[in-house]
């Protein structure tokens, strides 16, 4: 009774099927639109599984085809021998791989219609993903980030066709308390609120402007590009690798917001945040910062504190910020949101390779800080 079809366009799909599948909190058309046509192509194949129950449409399922550089993928005991292989075919420095998801969205998510059987839907996508996988010459098969949400039917789907669960760089969730910053500052831990206010009182002294803006003029937009390439640069992990076309895409949608500071001296930017309104929620997506700028003027926690302020002013209950980075979130009193990714390698050998290897794997393995952070939370350990 339940049927996918594969589409190679968000145009495809109804915008209001669209909008009935991914109501706010969630990234929605706006978002898949900006990511396809930022022309990442070289990067990424996008498609959509539209899933039909008795020839309606009930659920969308986005996904996209990557080629993901090995170094990312193999534990790193074997990555020598891979590079070693890499000089005799280079297609073996890459792991071509069927991601159900997006690149850059916190959360994997299926848009499901109305109440139907969740399970049955998983299932029927996990089938014709597997089709779909063997005509793009994808052998490796993964859930992208999915949260707790639909944990049950993820596992019992991962357990009745072979793929095994893998833990993933968490997510990051802050609520937010009464009905201004003090709500904010009220509800962290007394030893955090001090060490936060004591920052914030010296980034006051620097010569820093904030502001608000929507629809960023092309300027701007040059400016907070260039400053979200420094911070990419910088940092660790690199999955994606967004343009100038992507912000530019972006920054014309109505929920978009840039929080954003200006030296005063040069009227240049320090640092930016992208920030989506949705409803009573916030995603906090990319920042930029200027790393050359004095460290007393902590300027990323002002950053926050701005931030914070709008995000009340705009109603706002609560805000996500999404994966790594976690010292300064935790600091920040951040809740960390378990999230898991489930696979399949359709070798037989290499699927059992990765499947020991992730049982090796969790947040301890993951990143230092999150390591930190189970010392003292031990409880908030995730188990698959």
């Amino acid at each position: 009774m339940l049927k996918v079809d594969w589409l190679n366009s968000y145009k495809d799909i109804p915008e209001q099927l669209w909008e009935a599948c991914f109501k706010v909190p969630y990234e929605g058309r706006w978002w898949y639109a900006a990511l396809e046509d930022a022309q990442l192509n070289n990067q990424f194949t996008f498609l959509y599984g539209l899933v039909y129950l008795d020839d309606k449409p009930i659920a969308i399922a986005p996904a996209f085809v990557m080629n993901v550089p090995i170094n990312l993928v193999v534990p790193p005991v074997l990555l020598p021998i891979f590079n070693i292989l890499g000089k005799v075919s280079s297609s073996l420095l890459y792991q071509r791989t069927f991601f159900m998801g997006s690149p850059c969205s916190d959360e994997g998510r299926i848009g499901i219609l109305g109440d139907i059987n969740t399970q049955e839907i998983l299932t029927a996508i996990n089938a014709a993903m597997q089709l779909k996988a063997s005509a793009l010459k994808a052998p490796m098969r993964v859930w992208k980030d999915f949260s707790n949400e639909h944990k049950s039917a993820l596992t019992q789907v991962a357990k009745e066709n072979g793929l095994f669960s893998l833990v993933s760089f968490p997510g990051t969730d802050l609520a937010l308390v009464g009905k201004d910053k003090q709500g904010y500052l009220s509800s962290l831990k007394s030893s955090r609120r001090s060490k936060l206010n004591k920052k914030l009182k010296q980034a006051a002294l620097a010569p820093l402007d904030t502001e608000v803006v929507k629809n960023p003029n092309p300027a701007i937009i040059h400016e907070i590009f260039t400053l979200f390439w420094q911070t990419y640069e910088k940092g660790g992990t690199k999955f994606e690798q967004l343009n100038h076309l992507f912000f530019e895409l972006i920054s014309a949608d109505e929920r978009a917001h840039y929080v954003i500071m200006r030296n005063r001296e040069t009227k240049k930017i320090a640092a930016f945040m992208l920030c989506f309104h949705l409803g009573d929620h916030v995603i906090n997506k990319f920042i930029g910062i200027d790393y050359t700028l004095p460290k007393e003027w902590f300027v990323y926690f002002k950053l926050w504190e701005v931030a914070v302020e709008w995000s009340y002013s705009v109603g706002a209950k609560s805000i996500q910020s999404g994966q790594t980075g976690y010292a300064p979130k935790i600091e920040l009193g951040n809740e960390m949101v378990p999230l898991t990714n489930y696979c399949k390698h359709q070798n037989w050998l290499i699927h059992q390779i990765f499947k020991t290897v992730a049982k090796t794997i969790n947040w301890n393995t993951l990143d230092e800080d999150l390591a930190i952070y189970l010392k003292a939370y031990p409880q908030h350990n995730p188990k698959l």
